[in-house]
């Protein structure tokens, strides 16, 4: 008797999942596209950000009424709207009322401030990024100078960190021809934030490190660490990096920088651990919770509005309040050290 191979049973097309499947339900497509009607005007965007960004993590109706020049009733128009769709919760204290995001979509709208917002406000501007023709050589010609800078380093692992810092700056950088020279920058600062970090001698006499964070890289950060350089020069080592870096920094903060002279050296870098593990001091600027937590170092999270988002008069505003933290951080870390008013 002639043994036979068994056959599948027939496929039922019917019973195969749809492409649809894979889609997002419609009871939730239709939540979310309710909250991102709400959100879908400007003077709305501009009020959940002064609410989201205010150091007591709330607003009154007075305060957002000065967000543009419109009348209270019409402030309290938009405001019911993105209360209606739970983006906000209210409370009433004498005749005013005071705003804040719901607590449970704190990191969503976190995440639309920080990262969504400012890559949809620059993506006109920003171009797609090949990197070079004959990237290697550079590359190699790079290790063999920060080999000679850091003889203690193998100088195969140098070329690694090399490499490795130019890919993470191709990845976002919109401005190619500075990428080499800025490749080398970031290279040195992370040899020698890994060799800080390895030495725990002279630790007591060493002068302190500061690394600022925040998504971007592009603005607050860059300001911040400008600012403190300019106040304090060679008495502090100074570090920013960005949670996603931007391709370069904001067009409204590069003004501000030059008048620090900050502006031929800042450019976005990615947040490296090396970076976290040789700083004494690390401020977050709206990174949540992307920035390690390490043992020993002293961690503060200043709450400021985005450049990236701000007019003019706002980019000005922020750098003020940035400048007064700037400020109290040096008081704290260098007490002798006179900072002119």
């Amino acid at each position: 008797m002639t043994a036979t191979t068994p056959t599948a049973p027939p496929v039922d097309e019917a019973c195969q999942p749809s492409p649809a499947d894979h889609a997002m339900g419609l009871d939730a497509a239709t939540q979310v596209a309710s909250t991102l009607k709400a959100l879908g005007d400007p003077l709305r965007l501009r009020m959940l950000s002064l609410i989201a960004t205010s150091p007591t993590g709330e607003a009154c109706v007075c305060d957002l009424a000065t967000v543009a020049e419109v009348s209270q009733p019409t402030v309290s128009h938009h405001l019911k709207l993105l209360k209606d769709v739970g983006l906000l919760t209210s409370e009433r204290r004498g005749t005013w009322v005071y705003y804040r995001v719901q607590p449970a979509l704190r990191g969503a709208v976190t995440t639309l401030l920080d990262s969504f917002a400012p890559v949809a406000a620059e993506a006109a501007r920003l171009s797609p990024l090949t990197g070079l023709t004959d990237a290697e050589t550079a590359l190699a010609r790079i290790a063999d100078r920060l080999a000679a800078a850091f003889p203690d380093r193998d100088p195969a692992a140098v070329l690694t960190v090399v490499r490795e810092s130019y890919t993470g700056l191709a990845r976002s950088s919109a401005v190619r021809g500075h990428l080499v020279v800025n490749t080398e920058r970031f290279a040195r600062q992370r040899l020698t934030d890994a060799a800080r970090a390895l030495s725990a001698a002279a630790a007591t006499s060493r002068r302190p490190q500061v690394l600022f964070v925040c998504v971007a890289n592009a603005g607050r950060s860059q300001l911040a660490a400008a600012l403190l350089h300019h106040y304090a020069g060679d008495r502090v080592v100074v570090r920013s990096a960005g949670s996603a870096p931007a391709g370069e920094v904001h067009t409204g903060v590069q003004p501000l920088l030059a008048e620090l002279d900050a502006d031929t050296e800042a450019f976005p870098k990615p947040l490296t651990d090396d970076a976290v593990r040789a700083a004494d001091v690390v401020i977050t600027m709206g990174c949540g919770d992307t920035c390690p937590i390490l043992p020993g170092t002293r961690y503060e999270d200043w709450v400021v509005g985005d450049p990236a988002l701000a007019s003019e008069t706002g980019v000005r505003a922020i750098r003020n309040e940035i400048d007064r933290r700037v400020r109290a951080l040096l008081a704290d870390l260098l007490p002798a050290l006179h900072v002119p008013a």
